[in-house]
């Protein structure tokens, strides 16, 4: 059994760019994928540069109601269960569960379901909250 995400700590600057990576997310489609790059480009695009390795890192401690399971790598690999952030099976069960297709090395079908964010989905926030 691989072992639960670390508690999230403060790293300098990134809250709001961790806020925009969940505002993101939350507006990927039931039944789609986005990659961390994608995710990465739009809040960078919004005015807060980010890799896709913190977007990744973002979703890692993502709170409730944020879909992180459609965010996969740019080879469709499900990293959250490669990297052991996840139980094995838990990714691909919720995306098979919205209809997200497989290859045959169980890799996503980006080119079934990629859906590329708008930059400025970057600026959705749930529940009326405030841009930071």
């Amino acid at each position: 059994m691989p072992l639960p995400p670390p508690a999230p700590f403060p790293i300098p600057g990134s809250e709001g760019k961790f806020r925009r990576v969940h505002a993101v997310v939350r507006r990927v489609p039931h039944g789609r994928v986005t990659t961390y790059g994608r995710v990465a480009r739009a809040v960078t695009a919004a005015g807060y540069p980010l890799s896709a390795r913190a977007a990744g890192w973002a979703l890692r401690n993502s709170p409730e109601g944020v879909p992180w399971h459609r965010v996969v790598n740019a080879e469709g690999a499900l990293s959250a269960e490669l990297s052991g952030n996840c139980e094995p099976g838990r990714q691909r069960g919720l995306l098979a569960r919205e209809g997200v297709p497989f290859d045959e090395r169980g890799r996503v079908r980006l080119d079934r379901c990629l859906f590329d964010p708008p930059d400025s989905d970057a600026f959705f926030f749930p529940d009326g909250e405030a841009s930071p």
